[in-house]
């Protein structure tokens, strides 16, 4: 099972939640940026169908494979300015 992080980080004057390098929204306290963030992760954890899925890669090949609709990724919040606004 592979694993995404979501990492709340202060942005365009507000806070947002991160995933490698792409930004949500900006949100004016860090509570609901996390509580984004956390709505999000949750989001990643359901299932669907299984899915037979087709596509092309860069040399132009096809490729099908079978999609199962239960392989979720783990995803985690993780909040590293939390202590640091309790202190």
């Amino acid at each position: 099972m592979s694993k995404i992080v979501y990492t709340i980080v202060p942005h365009d004057g507000g806070w947002a939640y991160k995933l490698t390098d792409v930004f949500s929204e900006s949100f004016p306290t860090r509570d609901i940026a996390l509580a984004a963030a956390k709505a999000a992760a949750a989001e990643q954890q359901v299932g669907g169908d299984d899915e037979e899925i087709s596509f092309q890669d860069q040399t132009g090949a096809w490729h099908f494979e079978h999609a199962d609709g239960g392989d979720r990724p783990e995803a985690v919040v993780e909040d590293r300015y939390l202590n640091a606004a309790q202190q």
